[in-house]
């Protein structure tokens, strides 16, 4: 997608900190973080929302789902912990029209979220 922020970060033509990357998913550090840790896991392939993730499409479920496990423990995170959150929609406080995964670190997380 020509006007999708994380498209271009995709596509290499916008910078970003990487932290982790294969072939269907890329990790980079949040600019404007919530925690300590703060590292945007994002499908390559453009995907808006969850609501438009094809439940079969179980590579990149498990292509996030390892990122998430590989950048936890690259940050220092599992032995204290972190949190995975996914806003969906602008209710929910997504500001991005791409699935990613926030994943948030370095503090204690306070309960209930938001």
């Amino acid at each position: 997608m020509p006007d999708c922020l994380f498209c271009g970060i995709v596509a290499g033509s916008i910078k970003a900190d990487v932290v982790y990357a294969d072939g269907s998913v890329i990790a980079i550090r949040d600019i404007n973080p919530a925690a300590p840790v703060h590292v945007l896991v994002i499908p390559r392939r453009h995907v808006v929302s969850l609501l438009e993730l094809d439940p079969d499409d179980q590579e990149v479920q498990r292509s996030v789902l390892t990122a998430i496990q590989k950048v936890a423990g690259a940050e220092g995170l599992t032995e204290s912990g972190f949190r995975v959150v996914v806003n969906t929609g602008a209710g929910a406080g997504q500001t991005v029209g791409h699935l990613h995964y926030h994943v948030l670190g370095g503090r204690a997380m306070d309960w209930p979220p938001g």
